[in-house]
């Protein structure tokens, strides 16, 4: 329910972007006379049987697969670990690149998918492991055969690793309005503006763009910022791509905090979005 409601939070889709996923869903086939344009930002969740091609794209002549039509949108895929580990490796280069290129004997085609990966699993086979209400079932080695389908490059691509807990009744049973997904995306659209604003000269269109030379004008840290990182780079065991995506997390926050300075708060927040696969695969 949480990923289906992500499309509409996002920013509003522009003219240019549901052009070339227009193009997408064009080649592949997806359009009608009824919807011959794309205007919502694609929210894909293929089943955990796909398979290499439909996932990545192939076949005789080449046609996109599920990443390449969720460009500029969202790729859900529920149940992580019940999907093919070899075809969940395939996704590490394009969440670098975004881009895939597929080869034939006389041809290589390259499509474009920019999007939003997003993926939910259990913790475990009997989904209990961690919980402070109930107890887990599930041996150790259970445990960690279950955790190993998932490798840490896979997991370190990831911006944001956020542990659900269960519902309580009370929550279920509360009639207080919740925050509309209007509400949110307005906050969300000003963010946009002021990092399109803030990166006009370079053509890139938000923070997860950013390269090193940018990231160090842009994602500059205050002394007690540095030391906050510098501990938490230590004790949580980071690579380098982690302590990129922290900062790009961070200068987001601020942005949608109205703020031109990345603070503690701001910091303290990304980092912590980092410590779930700590929590989980630092121990097994």
């Amino acid at each position: 329910m949480l990923a289906r409601r992500l499309p509409s939070i996002l920013p509003d889709i522009t003219f240019n972007e549901a052009l070339e996923v227009t193009k997408i869903h064009s080649v592949a086939g997806l359009l009608s006379e009824n919807n011959p344009f794309v205007l919502t930002r694609p929210f894909r969740s293929p089943h955990h049987t796909v398979t290499m091609a439909s996932l990545v794209g192939g076949g005789r002549n080449p046609k996109p697969g599920e990443i390449s039509l969720a460009h500029h949108g969202v790729l859900f895929l529920d149940e992580l670990t019940e999907f093919n580990r070899n075809i969940l490796e395939l996704l590490r280069g394009p969440l670098e690149d975004k881009c895939v290129t597929i080869s034939r004997l006389n041809m290589a085609v390259t499509y474009p998918c920019n999007f939003i990966f997003m993926a939910s699993m259990n913790p475990c086979p009997c989904g209990y492991y961690g919980s402070s209400d109930r107890n887990c079932s599930c041996s150790q080695e259970q445990i960690k055969k279950y955790m190993n389908k998932v490798s840490g490059p896979l997991l370190d691509r990831i911006d944001l690793h956020i542990e659900v807990t269960s519902v309580r009744y009370k929550e279920l049973d509360n009639l207080q309005k919740a925050e509309s997904s209007e509400k949110i995306r307005e906050r969300v659209n000003k963010a946009r503006k002021i990092q399109l604003k803030r990166y006009e000269k370079y053509s890139i269109f938000s923070n997860s763009e950013l390269t090193p030379k940018l990231l160090e004008k842009y994602c500059k840290l205050e002394a007690n910022c540095k030391k906050i990182l510098e501990n938490a780079f230590e004790k949580l065991g980071l690579s380098a791509r982690a302590y990129g995506r922290i900062l790009k997390v961070a200068r987001t926050i601020a942005d949608l905090d109205e703020s031109e300075k990345i603070k503690v708060n701001h910091l303290a927040e990304a980092i912590q979005y980092r410590s779930l696969d700590r929590k989980y695969w630092g121990k097994i």
